[in-house]
Order: C-alpha cells, then structure tokens, then sequence
C-alpha cells in the first residue's frame, strides 16, 4: 500500500485540515469507499494529492478509515456538510431557517448530503434515499421510497394520486420540525434499512394505464407514431398518458396529443 498526504504547513481548523484536496484516485478506488472519499472530496477543497494503491482490501479498509480519521472535528463527529448545500441554503429564498433544520437533522444520520436536481439530497452508498425542497405553500422531505414506509404516525403526503413511491412530510415552520424531530429520524432511519434490504417498489407497469380515447385512433391510424411510441421507454410513455389523460374535457385531450406527435415522433419524452 501506498498513501501519501501533502498537507500545507499544517494549518488546521476545527480539529481537520481546511486545505487539502484529494485528487487523482477515482481510478485506484474500489467502489464502496467512492461515496466516502467523495465526501471528503466535497468538505476539503483547496491543495495538495493523495494517492493511494493497495492489492489488499483490508489494508485497502484500514487506509480509508484512517484518512477518514483527519477529517473528523473536535468532538469525534465526521463534517458532513457539502458546500454546494451551503451556497443552496445561502442563496434561499423562502425557507431557509426551515431547511437549515431539517439539514441539521439529515447531517445527523449517515447518510451522505449531495446536491441534486438543484435542492439538497441525502444518499446511501450512492442511492438517493431523502431529498428537501420547498413550495409556495410549504417545505417538505421528500423519502423517495417513501411507499414502503410503515408511516407509524400517518404523517407522510403522497402528492398526486399518480405519485407512486415518493412521500413527503410537510412543513410551514421551524417549530414544527422541532417538534417530531425524533418522528422523523426514525422515519429516516426506516428508510435507510430498505436499501440495507434493497427492497424496491413495485411500480405500476405502462399496460395497467389507460390509454385515452383520443390517442388509441391516432395510434392505430399511424404505424410510425406507434411504433415511436413504444420505443420510448417505460418511463417515458407513462409520462404521456397521464399527460393525455388530465384534461376533463376532451378537446384539451385532443389538444395535447396533437402537440405531443411530433415530440414522440423524434424519439422524445414529454419533458425532454
């Protein structure tokens, strides 16, 4: 094993090196530490190379944790915090006492804090598990399996009925977060043991959704819109026939699906 650390004059801040960076070791890394070493990739961000070789995955185990051992800050605990998170919470609009709550929740669980999709997300060995985000009319966690949650205290949100696995749990104030924070890092904690588990959800297949009477004919009439449509992915294809499909009325339907052909046509989905 090979593990070296150029460290600048050994200037330290709350009990780790503020300024050093890791680089050079995506290639040399075996996948179950990437997350970790991002981590720190993520928290340390200003000088020097580690490079670290080893044939052994023992030593290759005891050479992370005693990297890890650096970063730790003067009660023991690892900083976890992404400073892309921190730019997300400066720059907030509405919400940001609220979010800096729930984070401060989310930083006390082990799960690893990225930025995704422009809001915070908190990952497992890489798998999204819950993420923030926030509405004219409240801030939520969103658990993105959130189905498969026993929801003990009936407080989980399904936001439209055509949501299948995500769950929220709303909020409108700092207190309130106090008030079930013990609630929600059990909540958090349930939804880490199901990827421990890799439970999946049984998402409802494209074949159980109704197609609507507007677009059956215009399928059946058009071999190449048929056969662009179910070349697109599942996915895709269900995002199409719920869209289809909102409208009361069925000039909007019709209305909608006639916009839509040329998309579906070039091979897209309706978002792309």
């Amino acid at each position: 094993m090979i593990i070296y650390i150029n460290e600048k004059a050994g200037e330290v801040e709350d009990g780790f090196p503020r300024n050093m960076i890791i680089s050079g070791f995506q290639n040399t890394i075996q996948g179950a530490f990437v997350p970790m070493l991002n981590q720190i990739c993520y928290n340390n961000h200003d000088a020097a190379d580690h490079v670290a070789q080893s044939s052994s995955p023992t030593a290759w185990n005891q050479s992370v944790y005693l990297f890890a051992d650096l970063f730790r800050t003067k009660d023991g605990t690892m900083n976890k915090k992404n400073p892309m998170v921190d730019a997300f919470l400066d720059s907030a609009d509405q919400w940001k006492e609220e979010f800096r709550e729930l984070r401060k929740i989310m930083l006390d669980s082990p799960l690893s804090e990225e930025l995704k999709w422009g809001v915070p997300c908190y990952t497992f060995n890489g798998i999204n598990v819950v993420l923030m985000h926030g509405f004219k009319e409240y801030c939520a966690l969103l658990f993105i399996k959130g189905s498969l949650l026993k929801d003990v205290n009936n407080i989980l949100i399904r936001q439209t009925e055509n949501v299948q696995a995500g769950r929220q749990i709303r909020f409108t104030g700092v207190q309130e977060i106090i008030e079930i924070e013990s609630i929600l890092k059990a909540y958090i904690q349930e939804a880490i043991e199901i990827e421990k588990a890799g439970l999946k959800v049984e998402l409802k297949k494209t074949v159980e959704y109704n197609i609507p009477e507007e677009f059956q004919p215009k399928l059946d009439e058009n071999p190449a819109l048929k056969n662009a449509f179910y070349a697109l992915t599942p996915g895709r294809q269900r995002a199409y026939l719920l869209y289809f499909s909102q409208p009361k009325q069925s000039i909007t339907r019709e209305a909608r699906i006639d916009k839509s052909i040329p998309q579906i046509l070039n091979g897209k989905g309706l978002n792309d």
